[in-house]
């Protein structure tokens, strides 16, 4: 390889105006006798008096030449490297990176297009039954039996499980057992109180007769009174004893009266006390029935997982009954695209081997994780597919536009936004960087306001990685 020297030296003799030294062409030249000589002499100290120069030794001495200013030289070269190298670095800035390829295969391209466009918003979702019993447990209690399983068509009074709980019939026979107790108790009341009116109503009758017997008394003695046949005091005596007899009664008519308004009352209360235990005992009963779980409604059975032995808990749902020909579909349409989903909009449910026209009936106002749910209510005899729990697509028509641009809807870029697209050039060689102007867009299309014409092929993949390139090959 050659020196820096040797390059910087080519360069400065390929410059205009530049010299050639034919020194240095000629090479390095061997030492004469006479420099030889002097190089032994100035070893030695002394100097051969026959090296002195003369006349005809003169003759044959080389002859003297200017010094070469090698500086200068050196100045012209460091020049033409410098300016070498400013010409290499402009011309390399001005040249910029090279596009990268992409391997034609791994990316998906689409034509724009003029037409018609359908505005269009689509979310999985279920089929699910309009109207949905559900059976619960009304007492807590360990599964004996299970009489009907999942899938089963059931009505009303199909007994599905059995469970068991001895202390709901423990609690049932205490119930029981009270309000027979409060029975008994009314009955008592009853007799005690119909005995004691009785007795009052005797002492009634005995003071109403001393009473009629000491009036009579009191009349004859005032007679004989009179004709002084008895004494004035006797009859006056007489007199006063009727009286009390008299007041005697009366008291005994308010005890009679008064024994028969409580006698009522209490007779109420213990009526009372026994309904309320004749209640809380038909409860009892009922929790006691209940521990044979019928259907309560006609249609299919769904969600019965329970399996003997197992425990539940009161008001657990045990399983649930589904009318198989009233079937709705629930659909998640993604929060950014709900904003124009309305009531009543034409939906399009692709149940994978048939599509059933329906209408949007509900929308949730709330969002669940990032999407919000709306309701399909499905007009029509719908097909064998149909059937509670079955995933579905469902695509709401929003709007239909008429001779508008759109193409296939990129993997990036949202609806009326600015995006930058790779449009196809060079035959398809390479691609270019535009800005388009998007609009309303649909399921898997977009409309285009502008950068694009109809014709124009674009790539629809995700270019991200290429954002610091305005240039790609096609390979």
């Amino acid at each position: 390889m050659k020196s820096l020297r040797d390059l910087l030296e080519g360069a400065a003799r390929a410059l205009p105006g530049g010299k050639k030294d034919p020194e240095a062409d000629a090479g390095p030249r061997p030492l004469g006798p006479r420099l030889a000589d002097d190089a032994d002499s100035g070893r030695s100290g002394r100097r051969d008096p026959r090296d002195r120069p003369s006349a005809v030794a003169g003759s044959r001495m080389d002859v003297a030449r200017e010094p070469t200013n090698k500086r200068r030289r050196y100045i012209l070269i460091g020049a033409a490297a410098v300016a070498v190298v400013i010409v290499i670095s402009v011309v390399l800035s001005r040249l910029g990176p090279a596009a990268p390829s992409v391997d034609r295969d791994s990316i998906l391209t689409g034509t724009v297009q003029r037409g018609d466009m359908t505005i269009s918003v689509r979310g999985p979702g279920t089929l699910v039954p309009e109207h949905i019993h559900y059976i619960s447990a009304l007492t807590a209690g360990r599964v004996d039996r299970v009489h009907v399983q999942a899938g089963e068509t059931v009505d009303s009074s199909t007994v599905v499980l059995e469970l068991s709980n001895p202390d709901v019939d423990l609690a049932a026979l205490q119930a029981e057992q009270q309000w027979t107790s409060a029975q008994g108790g009314l009955v008592e009341l009853q007799r005690t109180l119909g005995s004691q009116k009785a007795a009052q109503a005797s002492a009634v009758a005995s003071a109403r007769a001393t009473w009629l017997n000491a009036q009579r008394e009191a009349r004859v003695d005032s007679a004989l009174a009179a004709r002084q046949l008895i004494a004035r005091n006797d009859a006056e005596r007489v007199a006063e004893q009727a009286d009390a007899a008299r007041a005697a009664l009366d008291a005994a008519k308010e005890q009679l009266d008064l024994l028969a308004r409580t006698m009522e009352n209490q007779l109420s209360v213990q009526r009372e006390l026994v309904a309320r235990l004749k209640s809380i005992y038909e409860y009892q009963e009922r929790r006691v029935a209940s521990m044979k779980v019928t259907a309560g409604g006609s249609g299919i059975l769904q969600d019965l997982t329970l399996q003997p032995g197992q425990w539940v808990q009161s008001g657990t749902a045990l399983a649930r009954v589904a009318q198989p020909g009233s079937l709705k579909a629930q659909i998640d349409i993604p929060q950014s695209q709900i904003r124009d989903v309305q009531l009543g909009q034409r939906v399009l449910v692709d149940l994978r081997t048939d599509t059933v026209p329906g209408s949007v009936s509900r929308i949730d106002p709330n969002v669940q994780q990032g999407a919000v749910q709306i309701d399909v209510h499905l007009g029509g005899d719908l097909p064998r597919a149909a059937r509670p729990d079955l995933s579905v697509d469902g695509t709401v028509i929003i709007d239909h536009l008429t001779d508008v641009l759109h193409v296939d809807r990129p993997t990036y870029g949202e609806a009326r936004s600015t995006v930058g697209l790779f449009k196809l050039v060079d035959g398809g060689h390479a691609a270019v960087r535009v800005p388009v102007k998007l609009g309303r867009a649909s399921v898997d299309e977009v409309e285009v306001l502008s950068g694009l014409q109809a014709g124009d092929e674009v790539i629809l993949s995700d270019m991200s990685r290429y954002g610091d390139v305005d240039r790609v090959k096609l390979k």
